[in-house]
């Protein structure tokens, strides 16, 4: 059992390139999107997408970044915002 004390990048990712997840929670553009004001919506809850890579944030969390196809977006989320879909 993982200690939740310790950075989430000392155990494997939840999350491996290829897999196809679903969006738990509606993603907003915080600045980082250019193109798209402050607030907007960029993925919503339910969303479907693939996992294209994995990052790193602080050296502590995992950031996946996951290509929703449908709507021509990549977005990095973390692990608690995504769950695996089914194939």
């Amino acid at each position: 059992m993982a200690d939740a004390r310790l950075p989430e990048v000392y155990g494997p990712p939840r999350f491996v390139p290829g897999q196809k997840v679903r969006a738990l929670v509606p993603i907003r553009n915080d600045g980082t999107v250019p193109g798209q004001a402050r607030g907007a919506f960029l993925v919503a809850t339910g969303d479907v997408g693939y996992v294209t890579g994995i990052g790193e944030f602080l050296q502590r969390y995992y950031v996946y970044t996951v290509d929703f196809v449908a709507r021509g977006r990549l977005v990095g989320m973390r692990g608690g915002e995504i769950e695996l879909a089914e194939a």
